[in-house]
């Protein structure tokens, strides 16, 4: 990595040679570091604030600042400076049609069309909007869901279950996994009945990294007169969708994760075409359509687009991150490209794990297809070992019961980032650092 003096500079931090690696005399490293030099994308990494001397790979749970983040941020800050109330018209993008632009962006990143695209709100906020819109239990009862999903869109659907009238308990299927790890494909299938009037689900498990099959589910759910919804909050920007193509009805995800636009950013949605013109649950008027907004009338007017699901004034602060960071995704041909690196460097970090590390398993599905951005390295002790790499400066993240979630993030890890995690793992068992670290878990893991 290139030097500088500037400290400002994000090229001078992050460099795994600072992190205190076990050795530098394997074969191995000059391997890893043969695949780095070969890899296209490696440039992207001096574009990102890496913390000093740390391996970061917790990017599936938040991304680091980049240059091109940051100086969207400042020019959104300095046109409120400079322009109070005319940001909304005279900033450069102006702020008022912001939600939609960067839907635009964003379109070909879920495989959509702009208009079926919008950022706006968050994701738990999302699913109450779709969700409560959606389920109509005139078409079917029960909604399909799994046993190992990310918490949130439980509670939201089960809040909204009970506003319609419904007994959560009576009204929810709920598809278990037969490992503990992953959700078998047939028997979500299996789950979607005449009675079921919704199917939502993840598209990547959240602690196994478990890809979902879209489309089946999709075909499968439109078979039944169902709808299809799915939280895509771990594959967007790591993994290409087509969900327009597919015929999805709806989704919403975060991007703060693989999209690297900050703490709580602003979320996005995706509504197919053939439901524009419904009524939001959550209508608020920065969802009414752009031509009669400043009318002011007291009835509604869905915009006839995606943008009828924000609710309130766009969060220009919030949403400017995003905006930069989008840069990145594009300057890497995609999220393809993005895709085809994570694939390798998720393919590399399996097989070190199972050559250099036999006191752990592997809980990601080794299949390429079935697998999103991340890698779930099973191990009994695996949160007092998380707490040991973080000593280390090696910065993941644990997941009950027994997970280390290790997220090689394409746009900033490399192949050298992977195999210096594993050799962390490897001397943290032989010496049994782990051992010097409580078991009790902290409230943030």
């Amino acid at each position: 990595m290139t030097n500088s003096d500037d400290p400002d500079d994000p090229s001078d931090s992050g460099d795994p040679s600072d992190s205190g690696d076990p050795s530098d005399s394997d074969a191995a490293v000059d391997a890893a570091r043969e695949m780095d030099a070969a890899d296209p994308l490696s440039d992207l990494r001096d574009r990102f604030f890496l913390p000093e001397g740390e391996l970061y790979l917790d990017g599936n749970s938040l991304g680091p600042l980049s240059v091109d983040a940051e100086a969207a941020l400042d020019r959104v800050v300095d046109e409120w400076r400079d322009l109070a109330i005319r940001g909304w018209t005279d900033a450069d993008p102006e702020w008022f049609s912001y939600g939609e632009r960067l839907g635009d962006r964003l379109a070909p990143l879920v495989g959509a069309n702009p208009e079926e695209v919008v950022v706006a709100n968050s994701t738990t906020v999302n699913i109450h909007a779709l969700v409560g819109t959606f389920y109509d239990p005139a078409r079917g009862e029960k909604i399909v869901v799994d046993d190992l999903d990310f918490p949130t869109d439980h509670y939201a659907i089960r809040a909204q279950l009970r506003r319609a009238g419904r007994d959560p308990d009576e009204a929810l299927r709920v598809v278990e996994s037969r490992d503990g790890r992953t959700i078998e494909t047939e028997d979500v299938l299996d789950a979607v009945d005449d009675d079921v009037g919704m199917v939502f689900l993840p598209s990547v498990l959240y602690r196994s990294g478990q890809l979902f099959d879209v489309e089946a589910i999709t075909e499968a759910a439109h078979e039944a007169g169902a709808l299809a919804g799915f939280d895509l909050a771990h594959s967007v920007g790591a993994v290409p969708h087509r969900l327009s193509e597919v015929g999805v009805d709806f989704a919403v995800w975060c991007h703060y994760k693989y999209l690297n636009a900050g703490p709580g950013s602003i979320a996005g949605l995706y509504v197919n075409e053939r439901h524009f013109g419904v009524t939001p649950a959550l209508a608020g008027w920065w969802g009414n359509d752009k031509e009669t907004q400043f009318d002011m009338a007291m009835t509604y007017e869905p915009a006839q687009s995606a943008g009828a699901f924000q609710s309130g004034t766009v969060p220009v602060l919030s949403a400017a991150p995003l905006d930069g960071a989008l840069d990145i995704v594009e300057d890497a041909g995609g999220v393809a490209a993005l895709r085809e690196k994570s694939l390798a460097l998720t393919d590399y970090l399996i097989d070190l794990v199972d050559e250099r590390l036999p006191e752990c398993e592997v809980g990601t599905p080794r299949d390429p297809a079935a697998r999103g951005g991340h890698v779930a390295v099973e191990h009994p002790e695996a949160y007092r070992i998380s707490l040991a790499l973080k000593e280390r400066g090696v910065v993941v993240d644990f997941r009950r019961p027994n997970v280390v979630r290790v997220a090689p993030s394409p746009a900033y890890v490399g192949f050298e980032d992977v195999y210096r995690a594993v050799e962390h793992v490897r001397e943290i068992l032989d010496e049994g650092e782990y051992e010097a670290f409580e078991r009790q878990r902290g409230g943030v893991t």
